[in-house]
C-alpha cells in the first residue's frame, strides 16, 4: 500500500548499507548509496515534484520525509506504478488529516495494479509452458538425431 503513514521498514531497500539518523540531513551521495539508485535517478525525482530536497548552496539535503517519500517511490515503482501514479497517491498525504482520500486511491489503483500484474503472470506462465515444450520437442529431435547421425559415421 502506498501510503506516507509506512513504518520505517515496510518499503525500505534491503541493501541498506548505511543507516541515516532520522534527524540528520543526508546528502544525494548517501542518498543514492543507501537506497540503490543513481544520482541521475534522485534529480530526475526532484525534476518531477516527487522528491522536494533542502539546498545548501548546490548541495542537496534529505530530510527524513524525503526518504520516507523515496521508499514509497521505489516500492510504487516495483510494483508496477508510474510515476504519475505514484505521485498522486504521495501528494495526498496529509499529515493533520484523516487521509481516507489518499487511502481509497491508493486502494483503487493497487486493485487495478493487482489484476494486471495478475493478467501478466498468466501470459509468463503460459509463455514458459511453450517455452518448455519447444525445449523438450528440440532435446527429443537432438536424442534421434545423435544415435543416426553416430550410425552414418561407421
Amino acid at each position: 500500500m502506498m501510503t506516507q503513514t509506512v513504518g520505517s521498514g515496510t518499503a525500505a531497500n534491503s541493501n541498506e548499507t548505511h543507516a541515516i539518523n532520522d534527524d540528520d540531513f543526508a546528502r544525494i551521495g548517501e542518498m543514492a548509496k543507501n537506497y540503490g539508485v543513481t544520482l541521475r535517478t534522485l534529480r530526475f525525482y526532484e525534476d518531477k515534484g516527487l522528491l522536494n530536497p533542502k539546498r545548501d548552496g548546490s548541495t542537496r539535503l534529505y530530510t527524513r520525509k524525503d526518504r520516507a517519500r523515496l521508499k514509497l517511490i521505489l516500492l510504487g515503482r516495483k510494483v508496477g506504478f508510474s510515476l504519475r501514479e505514484v505521485k498522486q497517491m504521495i501528494d495526498l498525504y496529509d499529515p493533520t488529516g484523516s487521509n481516507s482520500k489518499q487511502l481509497r486511491l491508493t486502494l483503487e489503483k493497487s486493485e487495478k495494479q493487482r489484476a494486471r500484474l495478475e493478467k501478466q503472470k498468466l501470459v509468463i506462465e503460459d509463455a514458459i509452458s511453450e517455452l518448455d515444450q519447444a525445449m523438450s520437442t528440440v532435446r527429443e529431435m537432438l536424442a534421434s538425431a545423435a544415435p543416426a547421425k553416430a550410425s552414418a559415421a561407421n
